[in-house]
């Protein structure tokens, strides 16, 4: 008699709970039409900024790269002409992997001009094995538009 008391009880339990539930406002998002506000201090795919010229900020000290615990960033450093970048070098080569990125924003904190940014970017998801490696011309913030 208690098994069947016991039963009954759990199944008025869980009708109690379907019921309260079926009438609250739904919590679900209409994703690619409706994005989900971020947090202010979500850290997402960084991005690498460019000065009030239009020229790219980062000095290819490599402190990003040394202070990444994951070892996911992989720069190289070429002279500049004054074209690409305000200082004496600039990065021909900067690259995250982003299997190995932890998004614990270290580099950001360890960059001295504030060149590489942790966005607000969360659609991450690529169809290749070859798109896991971000580019230099993928990280770059575009160029702002000059007037004419």
């Amino acid at each position: 008699m208690t098994d069947l008391f016991t039963q009954i009880r759990s199944f008025i339990i869980g009708f109690a709970t379907t019921f309260r539930h079926m009438f609250k406002p739904n919590v679900t998002v209409n994703y690619p039409d409706q994005k989900v506000p971020m947090f202010p201090k979500w850290r997402g795919k960084q991005v690498l900024m460019r000065d009030e010229a239009g020229l790219e900020k980062c000095v290819a000290c490599g402190l990003c790269a040394v202070a990444c615990p994951a070892d996911a960033i992989y720069l190289e450093a070429a002279e500049n002409d004054g074209t690409v970048m305000a200082g004496p070098r600039y990065a021909i080569t900067y690259q995250i992997h982003k299997t190995r990125c932890i998004f614990c924003g270290y580099c950001e904190e360890a960059c001295p001009v504030s060149a590489i940014f942790m966005g607000k970017d969360y659609e991450l998801a690529v169809y290749t094995k070859n798109e896991f490696v971000w580019d230099k011309n993928e990280l770059l913030v575009p160029a702002p538009a000059t007037k004419n």
